[in-house]
């Protein structure tokens, strides 16, 4: 089945995103499953402030990965991911379970600024 993960990670370092994705990447990979791509979209404001660790965030980098795995891998992939203390949400969404559904999906998630200049960059080949 094809899932899409989004995650907000605490603005400020980027290499605190590329490890959570990598942490992500290798579960799934781990377990059988296929990384379809990640795409970074950087950061900004989030729609309404959350509270998580004692700690308030109004800003996230979001980054988003798409991979091909069990339900199983699924859930132990977004329960890992939720326990590290540097994320501030994540979720995943199913996409579709037969290839009919999916055989078009890419792996990169292009999303547009509204002046039209692309803000999502993939970050894979620097995994």
């Amino acid at each position: 089945m094809l899932y899409e993960m989004i995650a907000v990670v605490r603005p400020g370092n980027v290499a605190e995103v590329k490890e959570i994705a990598r942490t992500a990447g290798s579960l799934v990979l781990a377990q059988g499953g296929v990384v379809r791509g990640i795409t970074n979209w950087g950061s900004f404001l989030l729609t309404k402030p959350v509270k998580k660790n004692q700690r308030r965030y109004d800003t996230g980098h979001h980054f988003i990965m798409r991979f091909d795995a069990s339900p199983a891998v699924q859930e132990l992939v977004k329960k890992t991911v939720a326990v590290d203390p540097r994320m501030v949400r994540c979720g995943v969404v199913k996409m579709g379970g037969t290839l009919r559904e999916i055989h078009d999906v890419k792996g990169k998630v292009d999303w547009r600024r509204s002046e039209g200049g692309e803000l999502g960059k993939s970050f894979i080949d620097g995994l």
